[in-house]
């Protein structure tokens, strides 16, 4: 090979490696973290968390800001509108992004969004207060079966994963109970403690915000969370009841392919940190590291899965 043919050889090799230095390099300023909702909420907590070991893991510092309105479809809307460089990502929750569309217009569908990694969910869970006549889930259901109707959960908004929970206790349990919603985690639990109603159909991570105040009678994950021991879920019960609502981190559909595996593998090395592990479970969060080479099929999954329950939330009907 001539010299000439070996350097445009080389210099061709050099350009394909490019890119990927690049990828390697990222970020190599601050990024810009979004959160569709309020200060003070679960995903603004996790993403806390995260924010709390990002510059370890990355060299640069990640600055959380909020956009809240219309239970997150306001930033959820905007979000392909922001360039897609990498260095704004935003913070995405399911059940919202996949029943908000079906419920009508709200300037985005589902589809149009791109989740990068979904790395954790809050597990619904049944909360009384400490001082409710009724001590165990089973003692709820009895009284339940007894008087239809009469059992009042306060929930995190309507057509939320709180409601989708309540509606498949109902119908596995044989039972039936009213759901209230209201504004947010926040205002529900405050429902509860104020007796208002009977019990909470809330998220497992209350109970570390309450301390002694609630009792919890069951969890919605696969097993015991390490901050709840001695709480059973709600399998243990006789009860196939799993889920939650699912946080993660999208990017504007502009992203490259090669810049979507970066932020998802930043998001993945954060979620193996021992640090965040132990904040996170503490806190009553389940991991779940869903990377963005899972998430076609995992998007199935759950669309699939939320569009049995629309039909009994009263949505496309």
């Amino acid at each position: 090979m001539s010299i000439k043919r070996t350097l445009i050889a080389a210099g061709l090799t050099l350009m394909a490696a490019i890119p990927a230095l690049a990828q390697s390099d990222f970020p190599t300023k601050a990024m810009t973290y979004i959160i569709p909702f309020n200060a003070g909420g679960e995903s603004d907590i996790s993403a806390r968390f995260q924010q709390a070991e990002w510059k370890e893991h990355t060299g640069q510092d990640v600055i959380i800001q909020y956009q809240s309105g219309a239970g997150g479809a306001q930033a959820w809307s905007q979000l392909n509108s922001i360039p897609g460089d990498g260095y704004t990502i935003m913070g995405i929750n399911l059940p919202h992004t996949v029943l908000q569309p079906m419920e009508g217009s709200v300037g985005y569908k589902t589809d149009e969004l791109t989740p990068v990694n979904y790395f954790h969910y809050t597990p619904n869970a049944i909360f009384v207060t400490q001082d409710s006549e009724y001590k165990t889930l089973q003692e709820l259901i009895d009284y339940a079966k007894e008087n239809p109707g009469l059992v009042t959960f306060a929930g995190s908004g309507a057509k939320s994963a709180n409601n989708l929970g309540q509606l498949q206790f109902d119908d596995l349990a044989g039972v039936k109970t009213t759901y209230i919603p209201f504004s947010g985690t926040g205002p529900s639990i405050t429902a509860v403690l104020g007796s208002q109603t009977t019990a909470g159909f809330n998220y497992a991570t209350s109970g570390t915000n309450q301390g002694d105040a609630l009792r919890m009678l069951a969890v919605a994950s696969e097993k015991r969370l390490p901050a709840f021991p001695d709480v059973p879920t709600f399998k243990e019960l006789g009860l196939d009841i799993v889920g939650g609502a699912y946080r993660g981190v999208a990017v504007p559909d502009s992203t490259s392919e090669e810049m979507r595996q970066r932020i998802s593998d930043i998001v993945t090395e954060i979620n193996h940190d021992p640090d965040f592990i132990k904040k996170m479970e503490d806190g009553g969060f389940v991991l779940t590291d869903i990377g963005y080479g899972q998430m076609p099929a995992f998007m199935k999954k759950m669309k699939a899965e939320y569009a049995k329950s629309a039909a009994a939330l009263g949505i496309g009907n």
